[in-house]
């Protein structure tokens, strides 16, 4: 153990993010189904909401950029293959296989809930503060998001 504690892996720094996203669900009136056997699944839970509709959620850990100006989060997942000749890389997006993500990021302490529609590149930014220029067309503003 290091002077600042243990480094801590990415897989539990996803449990963090899962568990801070289940608690503000909870805390907003959410009903959350956690698949028992649902480690390979594309989705980390399901939400449902007050019309007892059913939502697919991919948890998200995001983070705030070296400028504090956005918070990043990756929006799709990438795999590494060896095989024979070499690495293959593969990218997967969520497009008809989730409904929303959810991100924590830790830098902010918020929880964003975004629908998947919005959702258009490996990886998305919500804006946490104005842009320079002044630009309002297509920012993703992150308080439009927070739960």
């Amino acid at each position: 153990m290091g002077l600042f504690g243990p480094k801590r892996h990415t897989k539990s720094i996803g449990q963090h993010s899962e568990a801070a996203i289940i608690t503000k669900l909870l805390e907003v009136g959410y009903n959350i189904l956690i698949p028992y056997l649902g480690e390979n699944l594309r989705y980390d839970l399901v939400i449902e909401d007050a019309d007892g509709r059913f939502w697919r959620v991919q948890c998200k850990t995001g983070k705030v950029d070296s400028n504090e100006e956005v918070i990043d989060f990756k929006a799709a997942s990438f795999y590494y293959h060896q095989r024979k000749g070499g690495t293959s890389y593969i990218k997967r997006d969520y497009h008809g296989q989730v409904d929303y993500f959810a991100v924590f990021c830790p830098d902010t302490r918020g929880i964003y809930l975004i629908p998947i529609e919005q959702v258009t590149t490996n990886s998305m930014r919500l804006r946490l503060h104005p842009t320079r220029n002044n630009q309002e067309k297509n920012v993703r503003w992150a308080k439009d998001y927070q739960l």
